[in-house]
């Protein structure tokens, strides 16, 4: 299929209507993964100042929308709605009868004193599909405690294995709990869509920053199952393979891993230090890990000579992974960071143009597309109102009984 017929196709979630509201990450990044692949997506936001994004990160553009804001909200169409209002949840239900997808991020609890819960809504609309995102769950003793990433990270034991032993806490650089818990949410969501269109039926998916945290921990929580012993802090090894971590050349750390006993013996003869091969320390991958410390050390005697770069052509020549340790603006900038298009530049009305993170699948038949910029705060409050059939004088009636303001 030639690019030009691709781009013809339409994408995968075309028709899709999905109501988003939600606020900050996990929520807004998942619904933006929907309407990356061509849901409608309307993000359903409070009046006055819309989403907390909107005026994070302590630095400003042209406007009042964040850079983060920019990078999570792409291809969605924006409407305030005040909530509280008898006003605004009369809209919300009448948004809810064709929509096939709703996203919420309150603390448990909120939207049913709201009267926007499941059960309310699944009775406007059976299919609906509707995907409650929090810190902790819809239930259990920590239910209604705020859930953050940081405090996702913390309780899941996440934190517990990040760092070097001995070290003070650490916290994985990037949200993987809040990122994680939009992945696991976009596949339930997906999953649950499917269902729908066979069953007529939607349902309710419970997601959380901690259960998503708890997914990640294959090789930590199975060292624990199998041995008994809790797994700590190794830095930059594994607990499954070594050497497999970062290693100090003549000018710097770059990382390698020769994680089978045929890498091991490759790994060793192009350090020309074949006599590793025969030490009793290292002998299997069981021994390695055990003398881990007592191998780094010994193979960062040879390291020492020459430069990361050359060690690193050298390694892959051989087959042996290996690479650099990249700053961000590096990865980025980097001749394969721009090949995947990881960074692209989208048109804003207010901004200009604006740097957004690539597309992370490549679709081949249907690439995606940005269709629309992240929206203005109630940019599509008109036209959104407009397609539900509610015309001037019944808007005016609706924005009277403070649907559409605080």
């Amino acid at each position: 299929m030639t690019k030009n017929n691709a781009h013809k196709r339409p994408l995968p979630l075309v028709g899709v209507r999905v109501l988003d509201v939600s606020q900050v990450m996990a929520g807004p990044y998942a619904c933006m993964l929907l309407a990356d692949m061509g849901a409608d997506v309307v993000k359903v936001e409070p009046p006055g100042v819309g989403d907390q994004t909107r005026g994070a990160m302590g630095f400003k553009l042209k406007g009042n929308d964040s850079m983060g804001y920019l990078n999570m909200n792409r291809n969605k169409r924006s409407i305030t709605l005040n909530l509280k209002t008898e006003a605004g949840r009369q809209v919300l239900f009448r948004m809810v009868r064709d929509a096939d997808i709703l996203v919420e991020n309150y603390r448990p609890g909120v939207v049913k004193r709201l009267g926007i819960d499941y059960e309310t809504l699944s009775a406007i609309n059976p299919k609906l599909v509707y995907a409650s995102i929090s810190g902790f769950g819809q239930s259990g003793p920590w239910a209604n405690r705020p859930g953050f990433d940081l405090m996702a990270q913390a309780m899941s034991g996440i934190m517990s294995v990040t760092g070097y032993p001995g070290g003070p806490p650490v916290k994985a650089g990037v949200p993987v709990a809040d990122i994680g818990c939009a992945l696991f949410a976009s596949y339930a969501i997906l999953a649950a869509y499917i269902g729908a269109k066979t069953t007529g039926l939607g349902q309710h998916i419970d997601a959380s920053l901690f259960d998503s945290a708890l997914a990640f921990s294959v090789w930590d929580i199975s060292q624990y199952w199998g041995t008994g012993e809790p797994p700590e802090p190794l830095g930059t090894a594994n607990r499954m393979s070594a050497p497999y971590q970062a290693v100090k050349a003549a000018d710097g750390y770059f990382v390698m891993g020769a994680t089978s006993q045929k890498l091991w013996k490759q790994l060793c003869n192009t350090l020309g230090r074949e006599e590793l091969i025969e030490d009793p320390r290292f002998a299997t991958v069981a021994l390695r890990l055990a003398n881990r410390l007592e191998l780094i050390a010994q193979l960062e005697e040879s390291f020492a000579k020459r430069s990361s770069e050359e060690w690193i052509d050298d390694l892959l020549a051989v087959g042996i992974p290996a690479g650099p340790i990249l700053t961000y603006p590096q990865a980025f900038e980097s001749e394969h960071g721009k090949h995947r298009k990881m960074r692209m530049e989208i048109d804003h009305p207010v901004e200009g143009k604006v740097p957004n993170i690539g597309f992370a699948v490549k679709f081949l038949g249907t690439p995606a597309q940005v269709r629309m910029p992240p929206p203005l705060l109630g940019e599509h409050t008109d036209a959104v109102l407009a397609e539900l059939g509610i015309d001037a004088s019944q808007r005016a009636a609706l924005e009277a009984q403070g649907a559409f303001s605080v």
